[in-house]
């Protein structure tokens, strides 16, 4: 089985950009690209990410998000590397259960968590 996400962009290639840049510790790269397609797979099992182009910017929240495990400690130096690259911080640093994440956004408003999961579980 494989499962592939799916995000919806208006410029696929700034989107690529982006997310390989972002995704860079996660070792993603370029897969298919047939318009209106691209696609950034990482390596067995990760997800791949399909990027979409569509005509319309996003629109309200996202009802489904990545919450991404980059296997760091500090948090706010993750959240600093990914608004250089682009992405815009939406909440401060949050915690339940151990977990601590911060909520940003892609370029075109795509939310996704940065987390740092907990001591007591430990990474995936």
């Amino acid at each position: 089985m494989q499962i592939v996400v799916t995000l919806d962009c208006l410029d696929i290639e700034a989107q690529a950009e982006f997310w390989l840049a972002a995704l860079a510790p996660l070792d993603y790269r370029r897969g298919f690209d047939g318009p209106p397609y691209l696609s950034l797979v990482g390596p067995a099992p990760a997800p791949t990410l399909l990027l979409q182009q569509v005509p319309e910017p996003k629109q309200g929240k996202n009802r489904m998000h990545l919450d991404l495990d980059f296997d760091i400690k500090d948090l706010d130096a993750e959240v600093d590397r990914l608004k250089q690259l682009g992405a815009q911080k939406i909440s401060e640093e949050q915690s339940e259960h151990g977990f601590r994440w911060v909520v940003v956004a892609d370029p075109e408003g795509n939310e996704f968590c940065a987390f740092v999961p907990s001591p007591i579980l430990g990474s995936a």
